[in-house]
């Protein structure tokens, strides 16, 4: 973590631990691409996903199901895409 982080940005990475590797690194990868650039509505659309169950997280990222909620969906596609 890096002491220079806005308190914000600070809370929204603690609540993106979610104990499951795959999904911390997902959501780390996010934060570190876009959450600086993103505007106020993709945020808000990302903090919705963090409320999410890990398990539905889990299958929706993997593809094994597809989210029904149409702006979670395009963000999940979003961030399955940035470079590892």
């Amino acid at each position: 973590m890096n002491p220079s982080e806005s308190p914000e940005l600070k809370r929204v990475r603690w609540r993106c631990r979610r104990g499951m590797r795959e999904l911390d690194q997902l959501f780390e990868r996010y934060l570190g691409a876009c959450w600086a650039t993103d505007s106020e509505l993709q945020r808000g659309v990302f903090l919705r996903l963090l409320e999410c169950e890990d398990d539905k997280l889990w299958r929706w990222f993997m593809g094994y199901e597809h989210c029904p909620d149409d702006d979670l969906a395009q963000a999940i596609e979003r961030i399955r895409s940035l470079p590892a």
